[in-house]
């Protein structure tokens, strides 16, 4: 089958990627993709917000499968246009994908089901902020009602870092329509999971559990990013397991059945493993980045059948390697709050083993054959590993293939969660 992506960094390179190994997929097509993963698919120079170019070009090319990575192509409706035009879409249509594209939205969806979730108040300015603090001990959680390409979510230790959060938001509009509104969350404490399912509105099969690592520094300390490094699958005791299927993963499917919602691709739900139980922290509506690179390589069958399959209405049973994997984020300098472009690239962004490689999330070429930073999360050094130890060991040595001046990485993705201890990454 051809198969087209749309989008252009590390996630959409790992789908390409999975797809380019799939022996039923004869050709990959990304928009607009990268220089990074030009050697795997060809790359389209389109506006990803161009539907009906895109709609044109599926036509002309006869695509059989169009998957969408980025949430704001789902928001934005590309895959309604597509369906539209007749084309099998691995991807949720606009009135699900605003369980990611508005957090107001997402918590009202959430306490209809009755999942369990923090409680929390939309507030419109500093002074509604304000007028509410004494109820909300800290820490504070804001989190901006739109999307921020995960950077819109204030984790605030004190009521001046909850205010400065609120000003950014709402007087300096740091993030454009995004933080127009917020939630104001009560603070949940506990550790991290994220659930992940393929599903077509109605049945479901979950993906490997994987656990992300949002702050930017060591210890989980610093701004929350998009995600510096992930490791799966995670172990957890079967008794935590079905009460996520039965409180969390169960209600979410009925209720996006029971309002109608068109929703074939993935579902991600954020998790905190909490002392009263599991508790759903978001949504998304796509593979999660970095989470869509680490757990795609463990797949145990061919990516671009069980797409198809989804796209078609249909969840296919999954099948597993007996691998662990593990993914470490290279950031720019200044990532995440302004990340310093055009910085050359010393190494081999193409070296890659049996058990680890790159995968290309912000990089380009410079015509002279020299590699720049061209965003904030630069590379993903995946590791492979027949324990989660030695897929560690393996992603760090492959990050040590490249370096630039202000390169930042996290040197303990996995350590909190490995029984074999943390690694000495040098």
């Amino acid at each position: 089958m051809k198969t087209l992506v749309i989008g252009k960094g590390g996630r959409e390179h790992a789908i390409v990627k999975a797809l380019s190994l799939s022996p039923s997929v004869s050709e990959v097509h990304v928009i607009p993709g990268s220089q990074g993963m030009a050697r795997e698919a060809l790359c389209h120079n389109i506006s990803t917000s161009d539907d009906k170019a895109i709609c044109e070009f599926v036509s002309q090319k006869e695509m059989d499968l169009v998957v969408i990575g980025p949430e704001a192509e789902l928001a934005a409706g590309l895959a309604d246009s597509l369906r539209s035009a007749g084309v099998l879409v691995f991807g949720p249509g606009s009135d699900a994908a605003q369980l990611e594209a508005s957090k107001v939205f997402s918590k009202e969806f959430m306490n209809r089901a009755g999942i369990p979730t923090a409680k929390s108040i939309v507030v419109t300015s500093v002074k509604d902020i304000a007028d509410h603090l004494s109820e909300w001990p800290p820490p504070y959680v804001l989190k901006a009602d739109g999307l921020a390409s995960g950077k819109g979510v204030f984790i605030c230790s004190n009521q001046d870092e909850l205010l400065c959060a609120a000003r950014q938001l709402f007087e300096e509009r740091s993030l454009g329509h995004a933080g127009l509104k917020a939630l104001l969350e009560q603070s949940l404490e506990g550790w991290e999971l994220s659930c992940l399912c393929i599903t077509n509105g109605k049945d479901y099969q979950e993906l490997a559990l994987a656990q992300d690592h949002k702050r930017l520094k060591e210890k989980d300390e610093g701004p929350n990013t998009g995600g510096m490094g992930v490791v799966a699958p995670m172990d957890i005791d079967p008794l935590l397991h079905e009460q996520i299927r039965k409180t969390i993963l169960d209600p979410t499917m009925k209720t996006i059945s029971s309002m109608g919602m068109m929703f074939r691709g993935v579902i991600y739900v954020g998790l905190m493993i909490t002392k009263d139980g599991p508790q759903v922290l978001e949504y998304n509506v796509r593979f999660g980045d970095p989470e869509a690179q680490v757990i795609l390589p463990l797949i145990d069958g061919d990516v671009g059948e069980i797409m198809m399959s989804v796209a078609r209405g249909d969840v296919p049973e999954l099948h597993w390697k007996s691998l662990y994997s593990a993914c470490v984020v290279l950031a720019a300098e200044g990532y995440p709050e302004k990340p310093v472009q055009d910085v050359a690239i010393e190494g081999d962004l193409f070296a890659e083993t049996g058990s680890s490689y790159f995968l290309h999330a912000g990089t380009k070429g410079d015509g002279d054959g020299r590699w720049l930073t061209g965003g904030g999360r630069v590379l993903n050094a995946i590791g492979l590993g027949s324990s989660l130890r030695e897929a560690r060991e393996n992603a760090y040595q492959q990050a040590k293939a490249v370096s630039w001046p202000g390169m930042q990485i996290r040197k303990d993705i996995g350590n909190r969660v490995s029984r074999e201890g943390p690694l000495e990454v040098i």
